[in-house]
C-alpha cells in the first residue's frame, strides 16, 4: 500500500494544515496531502517521517518563479485558495512586491515567498489577487519548532 494515512495538524502560526497522508517509495520523494482553511494540496515533505502526524509549525518553499503570463494571471474571483489542477499547485493570494524584486503572496495569513522572472508584472499587480501555478514537484513543506 503506498499510502498511509498521518492524523496531525501542522500549524504555521496562522493557518492550520492536516497531514492527511504519506507516500515514499525507495526512489521518490516524500509528499503528503494537506488540508487547510483555503484548500488542499499534495506536496513534497520535507521533514522525518516519525514527524509526520505530530503538530509542527511550517515553511512553504516554492522552487519556481511567478512569470506573468506563463505561470501566473490575475485571480478571479478575488480571495485566497490552495487547490491542485493534474500535477499543477494552484496558490491564489494577495500579491505583495517587495523592494529587492522578490514577491511574497499572502494565502489567507500565510506568506509564500517567490522570485519574479521577465516579463515585467503589470503596474497593478502591487497588492492586486494573483494565481500562481506551479508544478508539484517544485512545493515543499518543511517542519520546524519554535
Amino acid at each position: 500500500m503506498p499510502y498511509s494515512v498521518a492524523r496531525g495538524i501542522v500549524d504555521d502560526g496562522r493557518v492550520l494544515v492536516t497531514v492527511e497522508e504519506v507516500r515514499q517509495g525507495p526512489s521518490t520523494p516524500t509528499t503528503v496531502r494537506v488540508r487547510s482553511a483555503v484548500g488542499t494540496a499534495v506536496v513534497l515533505w520535507q521533514g522525518a517521517l516519525g514527524a509526520v502526524g505530530e503538530e509542527h509549525h511550517v515553511e512553504w518553499t516554492v522552487d519556481q518563479d511567478i512569470v506573468w503570463g506563463t505561470n501566473a494571471g490575475p485571480a478571479s474571483p478575488a480571495g485566497p485558495t490552495l487547490s491542485q489542477d493534474g500535477d499543477r499547485i494552484v496558490f491564489q493570494g494577495r500579491l505583495n512586491l517587495t523592494e529587492d524584486g522578490a514577491a511574497f503572496l499572502d494565502l489567507g495569513g500565510t506568506s509564500i515567498l517567490f522570485d519574479v522572472a521577465g516579463p515585467a508584472l503589470p503596474d497593478d499587480a502591487d497588492g492586486s489577487w494573483i494565481e500562481v501555478r506551479v508544478g508539484q514537484g517544485e512545493v515543499s513543506v518543511w517542519p520546524y519548532r519554535l
